[in-house]
């Protein structure tokens, strides 16, 4: 049984609901058959990779929905194996070249080689070009985007890139110049409400507009979050939401309990306490910047850390960016909340 995210997950161009403007210039985009690489930003849950799958849609037709998921092996000079897995059709592939780490490079120079090699049995009836999908573009190493650059120049001709990412600012000039830019901005809160309202009277979900309003202030313009949390909250109140609280994910609570305890124990009790509720997040596969970004909204929220609240924001600033460079994310996030339980330490020293 499918999520609601991709049960109602438009297939076609026309079906968007939002951003119709841009949905109808990229469809002319490639009206004949032939386009530029493409670079999607926009936050998340604006809808990028629905127009990006639409777009390939528009392209090949309805063969492009014919996926499967493989896992593709490598080896690197120094020996080690890599092993990825790609989502896959006849006409693109679609993956996330970050999720080998450092040895992104590698993957991209590959996987973009072996689809420029692979000729289309049909070049008059199919396009003479197949398309390569990287996902979360932004977390590539300047390596991996320099080796990209090269390899998009050398197989223009035979393959397509389009980059999804959510921050362009992370991409290399050189990279970006040779794209065009797709920026996917957040729906309104209107335009979130219009497709939850959707769901609900085709899901037969009796929800008050003033509840839904709730829902579109907590989703914060991301539409995959306010579907995933009218679904969650279907699946645990039933189908009457008037009066049911909606449901948040655990993890959200549970970084807000460690906020709570950097505030309320800044000992070294506190930190092992603290570290062990890190590594329940990690296990649970909540990625080191996620944690950082509601570790500090949840911190701005207590009085207590109002006047040091911008060396706080400095100080998980520098240590966020710490954790790209390391592989422990464990141990720049104990130390960004080892820091700031030095500052309320501090602070409260000062008032004595």
């Amino acid at each position: 049984m499918a999520l609601w995210i991709d049960k109602y997950r438009p297939r076609e161009m026309s079906k968007l609901t939002f951003h119709k403007e841009q949905s109808e210039k990229l469809s002319s985009l490639v009206t004949d058959g032939d386009f530029s690489h493409l670079l999607f930003c926009g936050p998340a849950g604006a809808g990028k990779r629905t127009r990006i799958n639409c777009l390939l849609k528009k392209i090949y037709g309805k063969g492009v929905e014919n996926v499967h998921v493989e896992t593709h092996h490598f080896s690197i000079p120094s020996g080690k194996k890599l092993q990825i897995f790609v989502v896959n059709s006849n006409y693109h592939i679609e993956l996330t070249p970050s999720d080998v780490g450092v040895y992104d490079r590698v993957i991209v120079q590959e996987i973009i080689k072996d689809m420029a090699q692979v000729q289309q049995l049909n070049r008059a009836s199919q396009k003479a070009f197949k398309v390569v999908v990287l996902l979360e573009a932004e977390n590539l190493t300047k390596e991996a985007q320099h080796s990209l650059r090269r390899t998009m120049e050398k197989y223009a001709a035979n393959c397509k890139i389009i980059l999804c990412c959510e921050s362009a600012s992370r991409i290399i000039e050189p990279l970006r110049s040779r794209c065009m830019v797709i920026r996917v901005s957040a729906p309104s809160d209107e335009e979130l409400l219009d497709c939850v309202e959707n769901v609900c009277t085709r899901e037969r979900v009796q929800a008050s507009h003033e509840w839904l309003r709730k829902l579109a202030e907590k989703s914060n313009g991301n539409l995959r979050r306010a579907l995933c949390l009218l679904e969650c909250s279907v699946s645990q109140n039933g189908h009457n939401l008037d009066k049911q609280p909606i449901v948040e994910p655990e993890w959200e609570g549970y970084i807000r309990d460690i906020a709570k305890l950097i505030v309320q124990t800044p000992t070294q009790n506190g930190l092992l306490d603290i570290r062990n509720r890190f590594y329940e997040l990690l296990c649970r596969c909540i990625p080191s910047s996620i944690i950082f970004t509601h570790l500090i909204l949840e911190l701005s929220k207590i009085r207590d850390t109002s006047p040091i609240f911008p060396s706080i924001v400095s100080t998980a600033a520098e240590y966020e960016h710490s954790t790209r460079l390391g592989s422990k994310d464990i141990i720049h996030l104990e130390a960004f909340v080892a820091t700031v339980m030095s500052l309320i330490v501090e602070k409260r020293l000062q008032k004595i």
